[in-house]
């Protein structure tokens, strides 16, 4: 990397700090040379605090580092991403990120659609709604529609209809994050098992 620490006048670069399994957001700091060296040398982020006018490894005192994976500049080289894996709350007010927000895995629209199952397993009177009607009938109920599911997603994978087939897939995912929250489990709890798998292996 080539860093232009001379583009603005205190020598400093930005540092967005990156989640490298979420790909949340934690924070935002700043760098000069000796920090950014430091930071490679140890594999800890390790920022120059404005405040304290000196190194500040993050972590130093709460012990909740930033393991880094890797760091990459911009496009103008004046600016930097750091990926990391955070030892806990990155937040000096106790939160998990400077945003108050949780850390917790963003699965696009998979997530908007497990707050949805949530909300109409918090409200099973709503009489019109087929997932609140599943959560009636109990856990029984919803694994033998997931097993239903499953049967026709492997019949559909014999055949050369690719739409049916994403069709039949959608259906078990779908019914597969209800039987998750009946068991009051959630997508993330899936990928922290895969992700511990991986470690293992």
């Amino acid at each position: 990397m080539n860093i232009d620490f001379e583009k603005y006048q205190d020598g400093l670069v930005p540092v967005i700090v990156q989640d490298n399994i979420t790909r949340n957001v934690l924070m935002l700091g700043f760098m000069n040379e000796e920090a950014l060296a430091q930071t490679l040398e140890s594999k800890r982020v390790t920022f120059f605090s404005r405040k304290k006018n000196s190194l500040w490894t993050k972590g130093s005192e709460s012990g909740n580092y930033l393991d880094l994976v890797s760091i990459r500049s911009d496009c103008d080289n004046d600016t930097l991403l750091a990926m990391v894996h955070p030892q806990g709350p990155v937040c000096h007010k106790g939160t998990d990120n400077c945003w108050g927000e949780q850390n917790t895995p963003n699965f696009g629209f998979l997530s908007q659609l497990e707050e949805v199952i949530q909300q109409r397993k918090d409200f099973p009177e709503m009489e019109d709604s087929y997932v609140a009607s599943l959560f009636k009938g109990g856990v029984n109920k919803i694994a033998q529609k997931v097993g239903e599911e499953a049967v026709e997603l492997v019949i559909e994978a014999k055949d050369d209809n690719d739409l049916a087939f994403l069709n039949e897939a959608a259906d078990l995912l779908f019914h597969t994050l209800i039987l998750l929250q009946t068991k009051g489990l959630f997508l993330r709890d899936v990928d922290k098992t895969l992700q511990a798998r991986h470690k293992v292996e």
